[in-house]
């Protein structure tokens, strides 16, 4: 869509990138309207993670941004220099991710095109959400017609790839995505087409980070795969909330550079709180009915047998699992 130039400002002496649009796109209309209006979307935002925009204007006819200059490299360079990331690299990185994210869901604009290639990695460790150009402002007319998917298709939230109607849900999607591939080296799904894309999205499970990298926290896992859930209502209910759940498992570890909004919005009970009620229901059932089958029974034993405890788990789910074996053990 663009040529991104490295460039000098004469008048304040630094380097800036100017993203030109492509020579063969100048007489697409829709393509230069969707240009300029990445320019004036991009520059009503200022946040430590979003690239800054200086500038706007035509040049012999072709529309120019003059943008902050990022001296770093992408993400995707990153992980195709290093595979993937150590998991508290990766949570810090998302951190940032999530401020910028958040900051630009604040006025009301989602991203729409979360992905490697649009998060850039400066020298000094800061991450810059970049490249607002297929976002779309909540409050103003779309520019492509209804049903159209924009993105890159392994990031895509079901509901983006479906062409349903996109919120910042699919930016929390899309993050997700992101920080399944630093922590595993590769996306949650492989496809060909969009379609299979769809089709798996709809029909497989994504396979556990864990089964791929066993030393990444649980607790970690957990966040990542709600980013990943089918129905946008399991997904942590914004990007602030996100960060705030990727937070926990980096006790003791270094503050990144985020800045965050002291509160989220509210949401339902976690998935991790629904298992340890369901355990808890569970087990309080189990009891109810041994303690009726022993009453019921007209000759007891001389003596009860001894009842292991259900062993502790880890996690919820571990605790779920442990659960259901006592039971079965038990129930005999």
């Amino acid at each position: 869509m663009a040529v991104v130039l490295l460039a000098r400002d004469g008048e304040l002496d630094r380097p800036v990138a100017i993203k030109l649009l492509a020579e063969h796109l100048v007489r697409d209309e829709r393509l230069r309207e969707r240009f300029l209006r990445e320019a004036r979307l991009a520059a009503g935002l200022a946040h430590p993670n979003v690239v800054q925009v200086f500038d706007a204007g035509e040049d012999g006819g072709r529309p120019y941004i003059v943008m902050e200059y990022v001296d770093g490299r992408t993400l995707a360079d990153v992980l195709a220099e290093r595979g993937r990331l150590p998991w508290k690299e990766a949570v810090q990185v998302a951190h940032q991710a999530c401020a910028g994210l958040q900051h630009a869901h604040d006025t009301g604009l989602v991203h729409r095109d979360v992905k490697p290639q649009n998060l850039l990695l400066r020298s000094d460790g800061t991450l810059k959400l970049v490249d607002f150009g297929i976002a779309r402002a909540a409050e103003e007319t779309r520019l492509t017609q209804a049903g159209t998917i924009l993105g890159t298709a392994a990031y895509l939230s079901p509901e983006q790839a479906a062409g349903e109607e996109v919120t910042s849900a699919a930016d929390v999607y899309a993050l997700g995505a992101v920080l399944y591939e630093l922590l595993t080296g590769r996306t949650p799904y492989t496809f060909e087409t969009l379609a299979e894309l769809a089709h798996r999205q709809a029909t497989e499970p994504i396979t556990p980070i864990r089964d791929l990298a066993p030393e990444v926290p649980a607790t970690v896992e957990d966040v990542v795969m709600r980013c990943l859930a089918r129905n946008p209502a399991y997904r942590p209910g914004s990007a602030a909330q996100l960060a705030e759940e990727l937070r926990d498992p980096l006790r003791g570890g270094e503050a990144t550079a985020a800045t965050l909004p002291l509160a989220a919005p509210a949401r339902p009970r976690s998935l991790r709180r629904a298992w340890v009620a369901i355990a808890v229901a569970v087990l309080t059932a189990a009891l109810l009915a041994l303690a009726l089958a022993l009453a019921n029974d007209d000759d007891p034993p001389p003596s009860t047998p001894r009842v292991e405890p259900v062993p502790q788990g880890d996690t919820a789910a571990e605790q779920a699992r442990n659960l259901a074996a006592w039971l079965r053990e038990n129930s005999r």
